[in-house]
């Protein structure tokens, strides 16, 4: 997978490209938490490209917002193929976080 990491002003963005499995979940969450860590406070991850997400990578969704909540931050998820939303929605995770279709939207909603 590959993980493309930008800054706009104080939102760090990651654009994901490809599976975010059991395999490839430990890099995203060492990326989230090194920018986390440096205080990022506004987080974006843009699934537009992202082909699956397993269990693994939900995981570090849900901690990615947990720390974020700490500290007073959002994380807003933008841009997913239906069958990644599905996923979303299967594990209830829809009702928490914020899921926008476009990458202005989750800019907006920051």
């Amino acid at each position: 997978m590959e993980i493309i990491e930008e800054k706009q002003k104080s939102i760090s963005i990651f654009k994901l490209n490809g599976r975010l499995d059991s395999n490839t979940s430990q890099g995203f969450e060492k990326k989230i938490f090194d920018a986390i860590s440096d205080g990022s406070k506004n987080i974006v991850v843009d699934f537009r490209d992202l082909d699956y997400i397993s269990s693994a990578g939900l995981r570090v969704i849900l901690k990615a917002t947990k720390a974020l909540n700490r500290e007073d931050g959002k994380i807003m998820l933008c841009a997913m193929q239906d069958y990644v939303k599905e996923v979303f929605e299967i594990a209830g995770f829809d009702s928490f976080l914020s899921i926008v279709p476009t990458m202005d939207d989750a800019l907006k909603g920051l």
